[in-house]
């Protein structure tokens, strides 16, 4: 079992008073890490689905002494995909309003659900926690460094979900695995919570983003070939951002005044779900795609990295209308740390780096490429 870098941090904050959300895709680790938190507590800790039609029933009324009598006296509840029962967050704000000293966790895998449903009724009273697939420094961590190199090809087909990840032996279950999570949850959360009339949309607009990672996407474009309403493409691309499948780049322009201020970049949480979609797990040596996924891979794991340090940042990209371009930005603390991506190898030409540097001096530049990138995202 790989030990997930938030555990520490979620447990330093048991028992002070706050609920703990943890947010995160299906399939990333949710429960098992609850499990593994709560399994400290013996006896004490109680550990329920929320999507079991019981506990839906028991969960139900806001009603603190009927909760309570449901709880027992567990010192630790755990209440998994907490999203699935209706105004959780007046639920849980008035069960904790009464009996303060238990501690509830709740996971969910949709954070426009649980965000509507909890942080309202919550504000001041929790406080949130984001897991993603597996990082390159949790397996480090646990498997060294030389493992990690060894697996590189695996990742970059596969992905880093940790079910397919700990049996990568088989590729063919590997597969079956994506394709398992793809079917049955990857839609799970936005047909089951949003009035989405037309799944097919979202799994054609996925696969157009697929085929678009490291370039820009045109809101008009996909509105095009999808033959649907650009408010339409905007609303879904919301959704499959919200449930954690993609993550969009926005671009960054406050000073030049032919920097592309508006367009964005959509990129995979996991590059094992891209792949899936489109059926492409050839081995590297007969892609054509390396680039973007090498992109995609790089810029996801430096998210990842952030997160799991506590440093929260802002994520862009850069272009002018004359083609200078620098593919991923990170602001933080008044600077930018700058990552220009290149598989193989390649140089941040110097008119680039100039103009760049004119415009935000206070900027580091780097050259990401396969030598160096695992020092960069660990």
């Amino acid at each position: 079992m790989y030990q997930r870098f938030i555990k520490k941090s979620i447990e330093n904050i048991l028992f002070k008073g706050k609920i703990i959300i943890l947010y995160g895709p299906r399939q990333s680790g949710k429960t098992t890490l609850v499990k593994v938190v709560l399994s400290k507590f013996g006896q004490d800790g109680a550990y329920f689905n929320c999507e079991v039609d019981s506990v839906k029933k028991e969960l139900s009324v806001s009603e603190p002494s009927r909760i309570k009598s449901f709880f027992g006296t567990k010192k630790i509840i755990v209440l998994d995909e907490a999203q699935s029962i209706e105004n959780i967050g007046r639920i849980l704000k008035t069960f904790v309003d009464a009996y303060p000293t238990q501690q509830i966790i709740a996971t969910g895998s949709s954070s426009f659900d649980l965000a509507n449903k909890i942080n309202e009724p919550l504000t001041g009273r929790s406080i949130e926690f984001l897991l993603l697939p597996l990082s390159y420094g949790e397996i480090i961590q646990k498997d060294g460094l030389p493992s990690l190199k060894s697996n590189e090809e695996t990742i970059f087909r596969f992905g880093l979900y940790p079910g397919i990840y700990s049996n990568r032996e088989s590729q063919e279950m590997a597969r079956r695995e994506l394709e398992n999570i793809q079917t049955h949850y990857l839609y799970k959360d936005i047909l089951a919570l949003e009035d989405i009339r037309k799944p097919k949309l979202l799994e054609d607009l996925l696969r157009l983003l697929a085929f678009q990672i490291g370039n820009e996407v045109s809101l008009n474009e996909l509105a095009v070939k999808l033959a649907v309403s650009i408010p339409t493409v905007e609303r879904y691309l919301d959704l499959l951002e919200k449930t954690f499948i993609i993550k969009r780049l926005y671009a960054l322009s406050r000073n030049l005044r032919n920097e592309i201020r508006r367009g964005f970049k959509a990129y995979f949480i996991d590059i094992g779900i891209r792949n899936s979609l489109i059926q492409n797990f050839n081995p590297l040596s007969l892609r054509d795609d390396i680039g973007g996924l090498f992109e995609n891979l790089f810029i996801i794991e430096r998210i990842k990295k952030a997160l799991y340090e506590g440093e929260f940042k802002n994520y862009y990209f850069w272009r002018t209308y004359d083609q200078k371009e620098i593919d991923f930005i990170e602001e933080f603390g008044g600077a930018f740390s700058v990552f220009e991506c290149k598989y193989t190898s390649g140089r941040i030409s110097n008119a680039t780096q100039k103009m760049f540097l004119a415009a935000y001096p206070r900027s580091t530049l780097q050259l990401a490429t396969k030598e160096n990138y695992i020092d960069i995202v660990t």
